[in-house]
């Protein structure tokens, strides 16, 4: 990383982000060129969760090639000035890899559910309609490396 001094290596922080963040995009391989999705997501013992339509592009894609890269981003904010090089934003972020399994099992759907609606504050929630659960795929990420990032005015502004 260049700027090490924005660096975030403590892995509790890391943590922190994973759990409080709300949307993962994962980027793909499709004919040689990226391929983003938004996807909001759960977190729980280093995996992410993500559940999705059986079948689609990414479907296809991530059948063809499970390695994907991800990001997310905690309070991104952009703070305004009245000069234009006065501007700047205050983030914490994470980009990782990940190697993408296809959940298809039934209960274990039902498990991946479960994560995601405790990681967005409904735990609570977790009395789904079978055929819902039939109807969709959990894509389970399992993180092989992640590096984290803030601004530089992150410490200074939630200290």
């Amino acid at each position: 990383m260049r700027k090490v001094n924005q660096e975030i290596t403590d892995t509790s922080v890391l943590e922190e982000i994973l759990r409080q963040s709300e949307i993962c995009r994962i980027g793909m391989i499709d004919n040689g060129l990226p391929y983003v999705l938004p996807f909001n997501y759960g977190y729980k013992d280093h995996q992410i969760y993500i559940h999705c339509a059986p079948v689609g592009k990414k479907i296809d894609l991530l059948r063809a090639n499970p390695k994907v890269c991800f990001e997310i981003e905690e309070k991104a904010e952009l703070l305004k000035e009245e000069k234009a090089c006065k501007w700047s934003a205050i983030y914490r972020s994470i980009v990782g890899y990940a190697t993408v399994e296809i959940i298809t099992d039934f209960e274990l759907k039902g498990q991946g559910l479960e994560i995601i609606m405790a990681h967005n504050g409904a735990p609570e929630l977790i009395d789904f309609e079978p055929k819902l659960i039939d109807a969709v795929l959990i894509l389970k990420l399992h993180i092989d490396t992640m590096t984290g990032k803030k601004s530089s005015n992150w410490d200074r502004l939630h200290s």
